[in-house]
């Protein structure tokens, strides 16, 4: 496994308090290479222009982009830019970029991106719920364009919907989206009966739902699905905000639920892509749980894989 990360990820400082802070990046960086010390780190290069432009309009570039110089400001009432922010969305973006080359070219069957700003928020046009760039979604057109794969997949863990992804791929038939979320809670979108072409897969989990839920739910509605699309490369949007401790959702799930899952996604592309898998760091807000659930699917992932 490779790890994608780069310093400017730290750079980017939403607010005093907001949830979406450099410690989770930082917390996650210390409990892997605590657990894997071993695991070869690669910098993170910065999204190249083209990239990004296969999913997002040129006006979200340039309130990202070109309005960095104009000092700390908001996009919304939950996203903002400070001095660095460009640089940490750019190289946030380009490590899935550069992890999609790395286990295409065989260098690596998995490659973990411990990367922010988190992506799976940001629409085509619009920068929303703490995410400025589609990191994920960026890596799946890549894979896409540069590589002519015509089953990507993105598995979606993150506690909310990827209401983004959901609206960069919905009539992108190469791209098959998968998420478990909770529901009711922000976004409020993902509900099972949007099902683009035929690639969407959307599963909601209640207020309070747990590990057995969470399990059965991929088990019995999802897998199914990401098994059937049979992907020749798998992405996950790896969030852990769905653990109990986190102070932003409401379920009550534990690392070990992360493992399973990443083992049963880990084995889902050693079925079907060669092993070749890519995940992104996306939510999660309490550091103790970043910590345990970051190890624990890098775990799953080794297990799976």
């Amino acid at each position: 496994m490779l790890l994608y990360t780069h310093p400017a990820c730290l750079s980017h400082v939403p607010g005093p308090g907001h949830p979406e802070c450099p410690a989770r990046l930082e917390a996650v960086l210390h409990a892997v290479r605590a657990a894997y010390p071993g695991l070869p780190w690669r910098e993170a290069p910065a999204a190249a222009r083209d990239a990004l432009l296969r999913v997002h309009d040129p006006r979200l570039l340039a309130a990202v982009l070109d309005e960095d110089g104009i000092g700390p400001h908001r996009l919304d009432e939950d996203t903002a830019l400070s001095e660095g922010s460009a640089e940490a969305a750019l190289r946030a973006a380009g490590a899935g970029v550069a992890a999609v080359d790395a286990v295409m070219a065989g260098e690596d069957l998995q490659a973990f991106c411990a990367v922010r700003p988190p992506g799976h928020h940001a629409t085509r046009s619009t920068a929303m719920g703490f995410c400025l760039f589609n990191s994920v979604a960026v890596a799946a057109a890549h894979a896409v364009h540069a590589h002519g794969l015509q089953r990507v997949a993105i598995a979606d863990f993150d506690v909310h919907h990827g209401n983004g992804s959901q609206d960069i791929f919905e009539n992108e038939p190469r791209v098959m989206y998968l998420s478990s979320h909770q529901s009711p809670l922000y976004p409020n979108t993902g509900r099972p009966d949007e099902r683009g072409v035929g690639n969407l897969a959307n599963a909601l989990l209640a207020p309070g739902a747990g590990g057995d839920d969470f399990r059965t739910t991929w088990r019995d509605l999802l897998l199914p699905q990401l098994d059937a699309f049979k992907p020749q490369l798998l992405l996950v949007s790896a969030g852990f905000d769905g653990h109990r401790l986190d102070p932003l959702a409401d379920l009550t799930l534990e690392a070990g639920d992360y493992r399973w899952l990443s083992a049963e996604l880990a084995a889902v592309s050693r079925r079907h892509a060669g092993g070749r898998l890519v995940s992104l760091l996306e939510g999660g807000y309490s550091l103790s749980a970043l910590r345990a659930c970051s190890v624990a699917h890098l775990q799953g992932l080794f297990e799976g894989g």
